[in-house]
C-alpha cells in the first residue's frame, strides 16, 4: 500500500522551532518530488516548501524562506521541513505529497501532487 504519513507538528511558542517529517511506505520518496503544503482554518491550501528528486532543488514559499528547511534522508525514506523562528501565521495542518513529474517550482504553486498524506497539525500559539 503506497502510503505518506506526515508527524512532528504541535504546540510551540512563537520563536520556536519544530521538525516534521514525512515518511513514505510502499514507494521510495527518492524517485519523486516532495512538497510540504499547509492549510489554515478558513484558508486555501498553499505550498510551503518543494524539493526536487535526489534534492538537486528547492523552492520555498516567500513567507518562510530564511525560516524553514527541507531536506531528504534517502536511508530512512524521508523528507523533512525544519521550522525556525514560527510564526502565529504559521499555524495551519501541514500535509506532504509527492509528485512524479513537476519542477519544484510547479509543484509548490500548482500544489501538485500524486500522493498525499493526511497532514499534521502545527500550532504558534503564546
Amino acid at each position: 500500500q503506497l502510503q505518506l504519513v506526515e508527524s512532528g507538528g504541535g504546540l510551540v511558542q512563537p520563536g520556536g522551532s519544530l521538525r516534521l517529517s514525512c515518511t513514505a511506505s510502499g514507494f521510495t520518496l527518492n524517485a519523486y518530488a516532495i512538497g510540504w503544503f499547509r492549510q489554515a482554518p478558513g484558508k486555501e491550501r498553499e505550498g510551503v516548501s518543494c524539493i526536487s528528486r535526489g534534492a538537486g532543488g528547492t523552492a520555498y514559499a516567500d513567507s518562510v524562506k530564511g525560516r524553514f528547511t527541507i531536506t531528504r534522508d534517502s536511508t530512512k525514506n524521508t523528507v523533512y521541513l525544519q521550522m525556525d523562528s514560527l510564526k502565529p501565521e504559521d499555524t495551519a495542518v501541514y500535509y506532504c505529497a509527492a509528485h512524479n513529474g513537476a519542477t519544484v517550482q510547479a509543484m509548490c504553486l500548482g500544489i501538485l501532487g500524486t500522493y498525499w498524506g493526511k497532514g499534521t497539525l502545527v500550532t504558534v500559539s503564546s
